[in-house]
């Protein structure tokens, strides 16, 4: 089942996302689901905030930057109670968007590596370093578990000028192709 996507300002997306356990209800539907979600609005991530659950879990599938970034191809994995250890080598730049943030993108400035403990679904625990394209995405997927999302990342003069777009997608008044729950929308009556 295609799942909607909460937009900005929705307060889940502001909230730290709790641990899970391997008896949290329904996992493997909602794992279904997210991957379905993911695939239905050509994301590359997606962390279940997104989908109104605070819990710590996200996905990703890299593929859709393949060719451009060859180390994305057949990354599609689960990070389940991940714990971001460190982020870590040189500071890139990269025009990053988000689903919760529709037509938004911004510049983001990110260490190129990143070591990270996470449990898979499975609940098996690894540590692994990633870096490249997988570090970017693995490091926008752990800031929604921690409730930060794009725009929290882009200089202060920048918010500024956005905030007419963030405004206007909290309200519903945004072009997607994939369902959403709008914070700030008003209802017709």
């Amino acid at each position: 089942m295609i799942l909607p996507i909460v937009a900005y300002g929705h307060p889940t997306l502001k909230a730290i996302a709790q641990p899970i356990t391997p008896d949290y209800p329904e996992l493997e539907t909602l794992l279904k689901d997210m991957w379905e979600t993911l695939a239905h609005s050509e994301g590359v991530g997606l962390a279940a905030p997104q989908v109104n659950k605070s819990i710590r879990l996200f996905i990703v599938d890299g593929n859709p930057f393949y060719p451009d970034y060859p180390d994305a191809k057949d990354f599609k994995q689960a990070f389940i109670n991940a714990e971001l250890i460190e982020a870590f080598g040189d500071e890139v730049p990269f025009k990053e968007g988000c689903l919760s943030l529709p037509n938004i993108y911004e510049e983001v400035m990110r260490p190129d590596k990143v070591r990270i403990k996470y449990l898979d679904e499975n609940f098996q625990e690894h540590e692994e370093v990633f870096e490249g394209i997988r570090a970017r995405i693995i490091q926008h997927e752990y800031d929604h578990l921690e409730g930060h999302v794009l725009s929290d990342h882009v200089a202060p003069l920048r918010k500024t000028l956005l905030q007419g777009k963030l405004r206007a997608i909290s309200e519903g008044k945004c072009d997607v192709d994939y369902r959403m729950i709008f914070p700030h929308k008003k209802k017709h009556r």
